[in-house]
């Protein structure tokens, strides 16, 4: 992987972890559906008007390959974590996200689109670790309902696990930007129903709208396309390694904008996720200076 590719990707890593801190401020006053449905919409909305700035035609002849996709990468995750926001602090949520990886790493063994190694089964390790010793909040009170909603976020993160070789296979037949659109527009109209059940409970204040602004044409919007754009340059496994940066991101915003409990396990435990990250990216920043001085030898 090249540094400016690994650069990319901590970049995305602090814009998704400062997501959860959004959706954990949005989820109670407009509701997981309307939330979801308004950040998908917005997304939508920018990633129209970037398709039309450059002139891109939308993808309609691959719609239900794109709508699968759009269900596992979008849809899905987006009203899943939205509705754990109502039980689970954003650091908790950013911590479960890390298992995406992990169901990544045989998504895309079984899909062909890359292979085991004991590196990166060692980078998960350290990853898990990382982030067990970053999330150092104070407990919650175990009920059903956080039980449930735990698990709503591992459903969340394995879409997201399962989604990432099928993108990285649509890359050989549509361009990033029609992906990211076409995806979230159908991602869109799936959450329709849903938003209109339940929109005359929502409570739009402006610190909600506000968040789903953020989200939509930043996290979502923008932050998927350039993703995308990354994957079609980096294995599958390699694009999902923000997952474990994410954490450390979604801590510290939930520490400061939101008082979540910080712990000191947080400087440990962001070097285990960025040691992890390197080996499951295969990103070596020395590389290039022992090449050279190979070469020079």
């Amino acid at each position: 992987m090249q540094t400016k590719h690994f650069a990319q990707l901590v970049g995305l890593s602090a814009l998704w972890g400062a997501s959860f801190m959004l959706i954990r401020i949005a989820a109670p006053l407009l509701g997981p559906n309307v939330l979801a449905a308004l950040r998908i919409g917005m997304a939508t909305l920018t990633l129209a008007v970037l398709m039309r700035a450059m002139r891109h035609s939308w993808p309609t002849e691959h719609w239900r390959e794109l709508a699968l996709i759009g269900l596992l990468s979008v849809a899905a995750p987006f009203l899943l974590f939205a509705w754990a926001a109502l039980k689970l602090p954003a650091g908790y949520s950013a911590l479960l996200n890390s298992t995406a990886v992990m169901f990544g790493i045989f998504a895309s063994a079984l899909f062909k689109e890359d292979r085991l190694t004991l590196r990166k089964l060692f980078g998960c390790v350290l990853g898990f670790s990382g982030v067990g010793l970053i999330v150092g909040l104070g407990p919650v009170e175990p009920s059903v309902g956080v039980y449930v909603a735990a698990l709503a976020c591992v459903t969340a993160s394995a879409c997201y696990g399962f989604s990432t070789p099928l993108m990285k296979r649509a890359l050989s037949r549509m361009q990033p930007l029609q992906i990211a659109a076409g995806l979230h527009a159908l991602s869109f109209v799936m959450l329709i129903p849903g938003a209109a059940w339940t929109w005359s409970a929502a409570q739009f204040t402006p610190m909600a709208l506000l968040a789903v602004v953020i989200m939509g044409v930043v996290t979502s919007g923008i932050a998927y396309w350039m993703h995308i754009r990354i994957l079609a340059h980096v294995s599958s496994v390699a694009a999902m390694s923000p997952t474990f940066m994410i954490p450390v991101f979604g801590v510290i915003w939930g520490h400061v904008f939101l008082g979540e409990a910080l712990s000191t396990g947080i400087f440990a435990g962001g070097a285990l996720v960025l040691v992890a990250s390197a080996l499951i990216t295969g990103f070596n920043p020395w590389q290039k200076w022992l090449d050279v001085a190979d070469t020079k030898l």
